[in-house]
């Protein structure tokens, strides 16, 4: 995730330095964490549904966090951005693995 925003803030002609970065970050990091400690998710570390939770956990969590607590903007084209990579790294990733897995058993 932090190297999605520092890409992200440097195709924006905006800093990578680690402050802006974190800056950016930390609403959603912190959404991320609740979803995890709500789905307990270290139980099934490989369940696609333990990862949609956590997805939409963060993406929620993180825009309500970044908007409110964070006065940042929450503009509709980072709305899709945000939802659609963050989907890609959460919950993708598990969709992967548990059809890799299902092969590997089959």
């Amino acid at each position: 995730m932090l190297l999605f925003v520092a890409v992200g803030r440097r195709n924006h002609n905006e800093s990578a330095g680690i402050s802006g970065v974190i800056e950016v970050a930390l609403p959603f990091l912190i959404a991320l964490v609740c979803g995890w400690l709500v789905t307990r998710a270290w139980r099934t570390p490989h369940s696609v549904a333990t990862g949609v939770v956590i997805w939409l956990a963060t993406v929620v969590g993180g825009l309500l966090l970044r908007n409110l607590l964070f006065n940042r903007g929450t503009a509709t084209p980072f709305i899709i951005v945000a939802t659609l990579v963050l989907g890609a790294l959460i919950a993708a990733r598990r969709l992967l693995s548990h059809r890799m897995s299902s092969h590997r058993l089959s």
